[in-house]
């Protein structure tokens, strides 16, 4: 009889196998990327490499994206100081539910169980 269940062990088994095969992967693509921003040009083209992209690449991108974070914390943090009340504000300590409302239907259903 087969074992179907989502936590089999062959399942699981199997799930670890392709998280390894994927991780190694990735390390060839990191390490592919650090020996293209750190080796000489002499030493790429004597190892058969010859067209690559600039070097300016190998540090715009994670400058860019590392200050397209940034930004996008600082945007939200603003967003939600804009979107709060100030603290003197009477609106942060009531809102504008009717409170009174709930209180007498309540009234109304400890009537009804006396």
């Amino acid at each position: 009889m087969v074992d179907s269940s989502a936590n089999s062990p062959r399942r699981m088994l199997s799930l670890s196998r392709e998280r390894a095969f994927v991780s190694i992967l990735d390390d060839e693509k990191e390490g592919l990327f650090f020996l293209w921003a750190y080796l000489p040009e002499p030493w790429l083209h004597y190892l058969g490499i010859t067209y690559y992209p600039s070097r300016y690449w190998a540090l715009a991108i994670p400058t860019y994206v590392m200050v397209t974070i940034i930004f996008i914390i600082l945007f939200y943090l603003g967003l939600n100081y804009m979107a709060t009340v100030p603290s003197t504000s009477w609106n942060s300590l009531f809102d504008s539910s009717p409170t009174h409302r709930k209180i007498h239907k309540l009234q109304i259903w400890r009537q009804s169980l006396s």
